[in-house]
């Protein structure tokens, strides 16, 4: 019997920004919601499953909108074990990311950026590259 492979190509059709900041999550979104003007609330945990069993606890906050959403990601997991898990493990150094859709591309990413350095509790942003993350699928919450 021949055998059928199903390759599925996932769409990130988002841009993402990796936050350094050092607070709890729910400071995080009310000092997002507060700079950017967004609506942030807490959604359930996000829970991926992995193939090798790996369980992760991510929280997170979204803000729906009709075209599009913006959604802010923990990247450290719970502890449940004594071993810290991440979301996106080769980017460590990131405490959250900003993953931002807006199907009307009226987005201004660069005022974002701006508006965010000025925050006192965030220490760094950094726009980064979906494409070039080896663990980007983690990423797809949907």
């Amino acid at each position: 019997m021949k055998k059928t492979k199903l390759f599925v190509e996932h769409q990130y059709d988002f841009e993402l920004l990796g936050l350094v900041a050092p607070i709890k999550d729910y400071k995080m979104a009310w000092v997002i919601n507060r700079t950017l003007g967004l609506k942030l609330v807490k959604a359930n945990d996000f829970e991926p499953e992995f193939v090798n069993q790996t369980q992760l606890k991510i929280s997170q906050y979204v803000d729906q909108k009709d075209h599009g959403y913006t959604q802010l990601l923990k990247n450290r997991s719970f502890k449940e074990s004594s071993q810290v898990l991440y979301l996106v493990p080769e980017l460590r150094m990131i405490d959250y990311f900003l993953l931002l859709q807006d199907l009307t591309f009226q987005l201004d990413l660069n005022m974002y950026i701006e508006r965010l350095t000025q925050v006192r509790y965030i220490q760094n942003i950094v726009k980064l590259d979906v494409a070039k993350l080896k663990s980007k699928e983690n990423l797809l919450t949907y």
